[in-house]
């Protein structure tokens, strides 16, 4: 069981790496893996936004949100991209 405690965990682990390149994996369905890589942007009470650039090689960033609850089921897994950071803006 998931409590509120858990999910502000969640939530301040996350805010340290606001700026950082992440690498977040989802499962779609029917044996599809949805691999997301961007910058994380912010960190709201309920869900986080990543910025990402599009795959179909446009310019115009695509924001991405996912829920804590996802994290801490282990329905989104993330993993940070070493090396890159940038200042978020």
């Amino acid at each position: 069981m998931i409590i509120k405690s858990d999910l502000e965990a969640c939530r301040k682990d996350l805010q340290n790496f606001i700026g950082s390149r992440i690498r977040l994996t989802s499962n779609g369905g029917r044996k599809r893996i949805i691999v997301h890589e961007g910058i994380l942007d912010h960190c709201y009470p309920n869900v986080f936004t990543v910025r990402c650039t599009r795959q179909n090689n446009n310019t115009t960033p695509a924001v991405v949100s996912y829920s804590y609850v996802d994290v801490l089921t282990k329905a989104v897994e993330i993993a940070m991209v070493a090396g890159v950071s940038v200042s978020a803006g």
